[in-house]
């Protein structure tokens, strides 16, 4: 049984990471590679760990009581780990099994000192390093010693901090055991950590070496600061040497000590640059051997470089996948899109096959690369000047990797790659131009006429190609529905790709930015069109949100059907709608209910994602905001609100013809603005509805692709549902052709998803791996305020509600709404708050172009703003200025 119980370092490998654990496998995979030195030593197995378990008194009901705590109960948590490490810890090592451990560590020399280190299965995974997560133990001296400490390696699956992490990361703690590694120690000179991609701006090209004196637990403790050479193409290209008044150091008869560095030597380099440039190439072929960016721990003794662990970096933000060796830039369509979360597999593939740019997915999320467009001069200053009104931070991160010597090649004029408005996702829901000039450069709007009957056209013109999907679609199923769909995403594509479609779009966006721009040099104005737009007609997003109050007037006086909504209001009840006849006035509140979702049911948070559970699948959703509607307003406010809009709009058309009218010039002035504000007026509304036209579609390839993942269920090809969302479009067809499914996939895509989540996506990512969020470059902020875009005028004070998710919403007249991003399901939100503050954003995105149209001031692109304010807290947003003041 000795086989079972210990397994020499040699034998592991990446292979029998579920024997091993993650650390061990590592090791063992280390071991292989050329020219790395890593410290002999032995794994005691998770045979042992489960032989152990067994044995510790009561450890079924204890992980029981522990499975049932709540995830945020900090202390519960503290208590059950605490007691179930000190049982483990209490419980006797069967006398064969450490017998086993001493024979091996005799291989080593009896009384050598070692390394005991945990090395947990669900560890130095690519989804989840765990990294510090459990305990190591350096200079045990004897079997002993190294028995006791095992056994607390064992325990350290149990910390408070590691049972945090698993839940944080959706492992069930049943499902991971521990390893232990046993390794001569290294009695270094040296010794830090290497990062083979810059742990910072996520460059892999950049290696980051941090190295201390004495072991590396002085660093890893933050005993003393690390000296940090930054490694690229072979060379130093910074460093920093700090005091290292401290060192760790082994003792003879065991275990580990602190010692003062003399003076002399405090601020001498732990490293020469020839050694941090040799172990950067040993970083190299550890990256090749693993395929990814590594945090390698290193020790320096006197014969050389020595490699005591390897784990992926799962902070860096992925990089999407080419064929070419060229550098590429690409900037984020999430950003665009106001929905930054990740995507699964099928709702990633669909939105590439319907856009109309090829998209290139890392993270889950999905960017497109506008190299070509920035290495040519012709192309570069319109395309900055576009990204740059929606989005300041994203010019600002173009013209960062601008900066960088030689990263974006240089095309002849002659090419200057796709048109800015080629740069758009599907739908257009980002500004651009149908010519190479823009408004604010003095060209004309793009050409159109200023004509009501061309929207009334476009409109039945996406109604039309809507209803016919819905017609053909009912009769396929099988292969032949992807034959069909293949065939719908191209008409798709050809209704939004219409020329007159995109030219309605620019017009009331390339008129705003008319307006803007010239009444703020003709008369000083900020940010006029904000007043000029509200209630604008045929807007299909702001008629979303005040139709939402018109089914609280239909619930507001039925008492009944209240309460019962009450009862709701946070549940997956789901079937509400079935009971809500049941109760006195019930039958018109579930017709109220039931038009609004023929009408919207296809729209839900983050609608960009077919995977998403629209609100037509869960209209529980909505019961909240109905709610807050019921308390918050009296009947026939979505009237009075449209109305008060357009009255504001027309005082302040009127106020600016007028003043116009006394400048030099002023009848030639007034005359052009006038037209442009007929143009804003007839086309601003238009803006929302291509992204209408694709949820709407999106809903019917759902449904259909739905229907035939509930028939594989059946089939017993799938094992639920959902299990086709982590497929892509064309792996779900062959799964449809083949009746075969790679469990193994969906289980992997699964766990990736899962810890997308995890991730940040930035606004512009280079093929290098650089990833970069802009900055604002402004000095006429009041200091401790935070900057954003100014995208809806007006100055409003009020209490923060900090909502991370729709379905969380509990607002009440007057609060302003701080969250991550919003796109058009939010817009019912808007009608009962007073102001708007979002992380994600511009200048034409939907949740601006709505404030803009129910009058709310509004701020956006504040990074950070869900964790610098707190919920609660009462700030005063600047819509006019572009910032936000946290009040005391």
């Amino acid at each position: 049984m000795t086989e079972q119980y210990v397994l020499d370092l040699q034998q592991a490998d990446e292979t029998r990471a579920a024997l091993v654990g993650g650390k061990g496998a590592h090791l063992g995979g280390l071991s292989r590679i050329e020219g790395v030195r890593v410290p002999e030593g032995f794994c005691v197995t998770t045979h042992a760990f489960r032989r152990v378990m067994a044995e510790v008194p009561s450890i079924d009901d204890q992980l029981d009581r522990l499975a049932r705590v709540d995830p945020d109960d900090r202390a519960g948590i503290r208590t059950l780990s605490a007691r179930i490490r000190g049982a483990i810890e209490e419980t006797a090592v069967p006398d064969d099994l450490a017998a086993a451990v001493t024979r091996a560590l005799a291989r080593l020399g009896e009384r050598a000192a070692c390394a005991v280190r945990s090395s947990a299965t669900a560890e130095d995974l690519p989804t989840a390093s765990f990294a510090g997560q459990q305990d190591t133990y350096l200079n045990v001296v004897g079997p002993t010693a190294v028995l006791e400490h095992v056994r607390r390696c064992w325990a350290s699956l149990f910390t408070e901090r590691a049972v945090t992490y698993r839940r944080r990361n959706g492992i069930d703690d049943r499902t991971v055991h521990m390893a232990v590694v046993v390794q001569r120690m290294v009695l270094p000179h040296a010794a830090g950590v290497l990062f083979t991609a810059d742990p910072v701006t996520g460059d892999r090209k950049v290696a980051t070496v941090d190295a201390g004196f004495g072991l590396g637990e002085a660093l890893v403790s933050g005993l003393v600061n690390p000296d940090v050479f930054r490694v690229r193409h072979g060379e130093v290209v910074a460093r920093t040497i700090a005091a290292k008044r401290r060192a760790v150091h082994a003792v003879p008869s065991g275990g580990t000590r602190e010692v003062a560095i003399a003076p002399g030597r405090q601020e001498q380099p732990a490293l020469t640059d020839e050694q941090a440039v040799r172990l950067v190439e040993l970083g190299r072929r550890i990256e090749a051997h693993f395929g990814g960016p590594q945090d390698i721990e290193w020790c320096l003794a006197d014969d050389g470089f020595h490699i005591v662990q390897s784990r992926p970096i799962t902070t860096l933000f992925p990089v999407p996948e080419r064929d070419d060796e060229e550098n590429h830039v690409y900037v984020s369509v999430g950003h665009q899109q106001m929905m930054t979360d990740p995507m699964r597999p099928l709702g990633l593939s669909m939105w590439q096959l319907t856009a109309m740019v090829p998209m290139h997915e890392a993270g889950g999320r999905l960017f497109v690369d506008v190299t070509r467009r920035l290495a040519s001069p012709a192309s570069r200053a319109g395309l900055l000047d576009v990204l740059g009104r929606g989005d300041p931070l994203v010019r600002d991160a173009l013209e960062t990797v601008l900066r960088h010597d030689g990263f974006v090649p240089a095309l002849p004029d002659a090419d200057p790659g796709p048109r800015p408005a080629d740069t758009r996702p599907a739908g257009g829901a980002r500004g651009g131009g149908t010519s190479g000039r823009g408004a604010s450069e003095g060209g004309a709007p793009a050409p159109i006429a200023t004509d009501p009957a061309v929207v009334t056209e476009l409109v039945e013109r996406s109604r039309a190609s809507v209803a016919a999907l819905e017609r053909d679609i009912r009769t396929k199923s099988g292969p032949e529905l992807f034959d069909f769909l293949l065939e719908a995403f191209e008409e798709h594509k050809r209704v939004l790709g219409d020329p007159l479609n995109i030219q309605a779009i620019m017009a009331g966006m390339e008129a705003t930015w008319w307006l803007n721009d010239k009444l703020r040099e003709w008369l000083g104005e900020k940010n006029a069109a904000d007043t000029l737009t509200l209630s604008a007609p045929g807007n299909v997003t702001s008629e979303m949100g005040l139709a939402l109050l018109d089914v609280a007037d239909v619930i507001r006086p039925r008492p009944e059907v209240v309460a019962f909504l009450q009862g709701v209001e946070g549940s997956e009840g789901d079937d509400f709608l079935d009971e809500l006849p049941k109760l006195p006035g019930g039958a018109e509140a579930r017709d109220a209910v039931v038009d609004y979702l023929e009408r919207y049911g296809m729209r839900c948070v983050g609608e960009i994602d077919v995977t998403r559970p629209r609100w037509s699948e869960r209209p529980a959703t909505l019961v909240p905001v109905i709610l807050d509607n019921v308390r918050n307003f009296a009947p026939g406010a979505a009237e009075r609100r449209f109305e008060e809009g357009r009255r504001k709009a027309w005082e302040k058309e009127q106020e600016v013809l007028s003043r116009l009218r006394t400048l030099p010039d002023g009848e030639r002035k007034a005359d052009e603005t006038k037209r442009m504000i007929d143009r804003v007026r007839t086309f601003i509304g238009y803006r929302e509805y291509p992204k209408y036209g694709i949820v709407s579609r999106y809903f019917v390839y759902k449904q259909a692709l739905s229907r035939e993942a509930e028939h594989l269920v059946r089939a017993g090809v799938l094992r639920e549902r959902e299990d086709a969302f982590y497929l892509t479009f064309q792996e779900l067809h062959d799964v449809v052709r083949s009746r075969r499914v790679d469990d193994g996939l969906v289980r992997r895509r699964k766990d990736a998803f899962r810890s997308y989540h995890a991730l940040t996506p930035p606004r512009v990512l280079t093929s290098d791996g650089e990833a970069l969020t802009g900055a604002y470059r402004r000095d006429d902020v009041p200091s401790g305020a935070l900057t954003g875009v100014a995208v809806s005028a007006g100055t409003v004070e009020g209490k923060a509600r900090v909502v991370l998710d729709m379905a969380d919403a509990d607002l009440e007249a007057g609060d302003i709404l701080v969250t991550p991003f919003t796109d058009p399901s939010w817009s019912p939100l808007f009608v009962g708050i007073a102001g708007l503050v979002t992380e994600v954003g511009g200048l034409m995105t939907h949740g601006a172009v709505i404030a803009r149209e129910y009058g709310l001031p509004a701020v956006v692109g504040v990074e950070r703003a869900t964790r610098l304010i707190r919920d609660g807290q009462r700030v005063r947003v600047h819509g006019s200025d572009g910032y936000v003041e946290i009040l005391p």
